[in-house]
């Protein structure tokens, strides 16, 4: 595991929908809110983590310039020059770009393509301005993913209470696996996302998650909230839209589980 002192966490899982962005979003919102320094990456072509701090006009007009993720990964330039700081105290946030999508193909042209990202990220590593960088992965297991694994910590796997919202986890867990000559990062948990517990696929999914015996699922995990939705509408935290609401409290609590990781 990295000694520095900025920990990375990826936010990963290869099938969309899980809530995957609104829980790196809202989980970053919390630990800037305690006093932590944080760095939020969006390494996604759907924009989702840009779109929960700015609104659409000024997300599409950082997506169409050159500051953003793709042409600083195209171009292996140092992303210390593209952070943007967001409208709240102790976060910032790299940009990304609908180009992300031919990132792959500008990967595979690269020497060490699995580590540009990594060598991106140093002069922030360097400077230790932030005590947490937060990289939301896209719904893939390409080389862009394993740069962003690459370069992390830890791994938190947001999994969708519903029918289909194991399907592929297996698989997603084998290829974690399958890396552990490339990245150090651990899998920090698995988040359950997008409880309703009139139903009974809460249950269901922990029972076959604590069948995994190495993979920690955390005490906290994400109520079915309508106010979450409000919140990405208006591109603001939970927290801001609606403080009193419960996905708030859960991310305040989530966000207290990572920082008293390695304590438990």
């Amino acid at each position: 595991m990295s000694d520095r002192k900025t920990k990375t966490i990826c936010f990963t899982n290869n099938k969309g929908g899980s809530g995957k962005s609104t829980s790196c979003a809202n989980l970053g919102y919390e630990l800037a809110k305690a006093g932590k320094k944080v760095l939020l990456i969006d390494g996604d072509m759907q924009l989702n983590l840009s779109l929960s701090f700015f609104d659409e006009e000024k997300v599409l007009e950082m997506a169409e310039c050159e500051a953003n993720l793709y042409y600083a990964i195209r171009a292996k330039k140092d992303l210390l020059d593209y952070v943007v700081s967001t409208p709240y105290e102790n976060l910032d946030l790299i940009p990304s770009s609908t180009l992300m999508s031919q990132i792959e193909y500008e990967l595979f042209t690269m020497i060490q393509r699995e580590y540009v990202l990594k060598k991106c990220l140093k002069s922030i590593y360097e400077s230790e301005k932030y005590d947490y960088v937060l990289i939301d992965a896209p719904p893939t297991l390409g080389t862009w993913v394993i740069n962003i694994l690459c370069t992390a910590d830890y791994v938190i796997v947001p999994v969708e209470a519903s029918p289909w919202g194991l399907f592929g986890l297996a698989n997603m867990f084998d290829f974690l696996n399958g890396m552990e000559e490339m990245t150090e990062a651990q899998i920090m948990g698995v988040l359950i996302t997008k409880v309703d517990e009139r139903k009974n696929y809460y249950k269901q999914t922990r029972e076959i998650l604590d069948a995994y015996e190495d993979i920690y699922v955390f005490d906290t995990f994400i109520h079915v909230d309508s106010s979450i939705e409000w919140a990405q509408d208006n591109s603001v935290p939970v927290a801001v839209y609606k403080k009193s609401t419960r996905s708030t409290k859960e991310y305040c609590e989530l966000a207290k589980e990572v920082m008293n990781y390695g304590s438990r």
